[in-house]
């Protein structure tokens, strides 16, 4: 939790802004509004500008996580050992130990700075998080303006209740996912693959092996829990915008 917790502002400061910024430029005259494609421009320029801060923080959460469900393995191996059932005795501590490479956010960072090529490899698997901000903001923000509309009869949604903007927002949440989510099981691939003897020489390279191994299915490993969360996220976090916006 730490890395996420640490960077969450910064990371919706950055993505509202940019699309802030992309409004503006897009816009025929101060306060016009904007066609719904006008919308997935600014949600696919704010995806760029994000992108260059989601990689490394999500480097560093995919390597704990990834970490903790290896030595959760790793224990659940020594005890089955340790009571005799492969015919061995480990040490439970000795098993899971091998499995704890990192002991934290900060340690995540240090050993990528030191040891994988510097700040550059903080930015490992960027090519497919631009593939997964780009287009997926680009839908979230298109979406969730379209289903305001859709709700206020047009393109004054000023009125919308927060029920609707919660509904709106979680809607937009969801389309995120739904469009973008292999991109997102390829970046963690390639994030958390061993980089002393890689298993992956780039995007398309993980994409082809994981379709190859595992299938559709592969692809869309932990999908369920990313929309269980997306949904109520993105609903609190467009309404939050809003009432923010709305009392500047």
């Amino acid at each position: 939790m730490g890395a996420p917790l640490a960077t969450v502002a910064a990371f919706n400061a950055v993505l509202f802004t940019a699309r802030g910024q992309m409004e503006a430029l897009l816009r025929s005259s101060p306060g016009a509004p904007l066609t719904i494609s006008q919308q997935f421009v600014c949600g696919a320029g704010a995806g760029v500008a994000v992108s260059f801060l989601a990689c490394p923080t999500e480097l560093i959460k995919c390597r704990l996580q990834a970490q903790s469900a290896l030595a959760t393995s790793a224990e659940a191996s020594a005890t089955f050992a340790a009571a005799g059932i492969t015919g061995g005795s480990v040490s439970t501590a000795s098993v899971a130990s091998k499995a704890v490479k990192y002991n934290g956010p900060m340690d995540v960072a240090r050993h990528v700075l030191r040891s994988e090529g510097g700040a550059m490899g903080l930015f490992t698997g960027l090519t497919p998080t631009l593939l997964r901000e780009v287009p997926g903001n680009a839908f979230m923000f298109g979406v969730y303006e379209a289903v305001k509309q859709y709700m206020a009869g047009g393109t004054d949604t000023s009125s919308l209740s927060q029920g609707s903007l919660l509904t709106a927002g979680g809607i937009a949440g969801a389309s995120f996912w739904l469009s973008v989510y292999p991109t997102d099981v390829i970046k963690s691939v390639i994030q958390v693959d061993d980089r002393s003897n890689p298993k992956y020489s780039g995007t398309v390279d993980a994409f082809k092996k994981v379709y190859r191994t595992e299938g559709l299915k592969g692809l869309y490993k932990g999908f369920g829990p990313a929309m269980a969360r997306s949904v109520p996220a993105n609903a609190a976090c467009f309404l939050a915008y809003e009432i923010v916006r709305s009392n500047l």
